[in-house]
């Protein structure tokens, strides 16, 4: 790959890691911003749910609308407002305000996911579109372990700091994708922008059984992660009893467990048939969800053993993401932003239900938190296995 192409892939990739460093740096400053607004530590966490949903929606509209205006266009509304609601959670006086602020952030902060998708298949072809998502899929999972590391480093200042962090890295992100992205949605393909063209968009998009399965799947491996990640401040904090400053425990071995699995799927591209490589990493996903559950049952809390098949899972998770991701996109290449939004909607619907219901009910032990993981994985499991794109032939 060209430096320049390379230099193309790290700017994507920076506008796709923003959703996961606005939901994941904040973490370790929960109870310091219970403390702070004079509210629950629920309260504080529910700011995740306020966050997600308005994300997950609003994604139905990010690609709509990239296809309409451009993508560079859309960007730079996306991230602009995103600025401005960091800076306002930063300085809200109660909790009330903080969940507005971040509804705020949820609701422009998806620009950025959900562009960087659809420019990745405008700008590569084939195996080459592969390997950069696989290398966009990367730096993405980097963002979830680097961020609680930064959060508790910046909760050592203030928790507010946390939320100006975040307003200065949208605001360094928006500025290199203006300067130095090409606008890949020229004039003469934009669609016109209206409700009801949307409208028709999304019935072409959805009612199309094969791309909902292959959302639904990447939804339910990333869930499946997730829910660790969204449960972290109770997994780490009550029952492995680490402190703020320790959360790269959980982190770092996650993202390298994502590296890997990224550089195997960057390795695969072209050379491997996409059944096999799904089949193999659903295999070890499946081995190593069971592992969690064994470990939980027989073995005693600890920070190495309970941490170790998140960190594997994510090998698997990584490897099998892009793949997935190009195949949905592909189904639709006249509205590729449109593809790209339904895709991450159904994801982000699935981490709201997870940050709003699920883990709730799960973070309660170690055990809960495996049983969900586990869960998750068999529905992404029993969904792939009923696609075209598990039961082709083609390399």
């Amino acid at each position: 790959m060209k430096p320049h192409s390379i230099f193309l892939v790290y700017v994507l990739a920076s506008l796709a890691a923003l959703a996961p460093f606005a939901i994941d740096t904040y973490l370790p400053a929960f109870h310091a911003m219970g403390a702070d607004l004079r509210t629950s530590d629920l309260h504080i966490q529910q700011s995740l749910t306020v966050y997600l949903l308005p994300y997950a929606l609003m994604t139905l509209w990010h690609g709509a609308i990239s296809d309409a205006i451009g993508r560079i266009t859309t960007i730079k509304w996306g991230l602009g407002i995103f600025v401005l609601a960091s800076v306002g959670c930063a300085f809200a006086p109660n909790v009330e305000t903080l969940w507005f602020f971040r509804a705020l952030q949820g609701a422009s902060g998806g620009a950025g996911n959900t562009v960087a998708r659809a420019m990745v298949r405008d700008l590569f072809e084939g195996a080459a579109a592969q390997r950069v998502m696989a290398t966009v899929q990367m730096l993405f999972g980097i963002a979830p372990a680097i961020a609680p590391i930064i959060g508790g480093l910046l909760l050592g200042i203030h928790w507010q700091a946390i939320f100006i962090f975040l307003a200065i890295y949208a605001g360094v992100t928006l500025w290199a994708s203006v300067t130095f992205l090409p606008e890949t949605m020229p004039i003469e393909k934009r669609l016109k922008l209206s409700a009801k063209n949307v409208l028709s968009s999304y019935k072409t998009v959805f009612r199309d059984a094969e791309f909902a399965k292959l959302g639904i799947t990447i939804g339910s491996c990333f869930s499946a992660f997730f829910i660790y990640v969204l449960a972290s401040p109770v997994f780490l904090g009550k029952h492995l009893g680490l402190s703020p400053q320790q959360y790269g425990y959980l982190f770092v071995p996650t993202v390298c467990g994502m590296v890997l699995g990224s550089y195997l799927a960057k390795y695969a591209a072209g050379k491997y048939a996409p059944k096999t490589v799904l089949k193999l990493a659903f295999s070890w996903m499946l081995l190593i969800v069971l592992f969690n559950i064994a470990v939980c049952y027989f073995l005693p809390l600890n920070a190495f053993f309970n941490i170790l098949p998140v960190a594997l899972f994510n090998v698997g998770m990584a490897l099998v993401m892009p793949i997935i991701s190009l195949a949905a996109l592909d189904r639709h290449p006249r509205i590729r932003g449109t593809a790209a939004s339904g895709q991450a909607f159904i994801q982000m619907l699935l981490s709201t239900v997870s940050a709003g219901l699920i883990v709730p009910l799960v973070w309660g032990s170690v055990m809960g938190l495996a049983i969900a993981m586990l869960v998750y994985l068999l529905i992404a499991l029993m969904v792939i296995s009923q696609t075209r794109l598990w039961k082709s032939q083609k390399v």
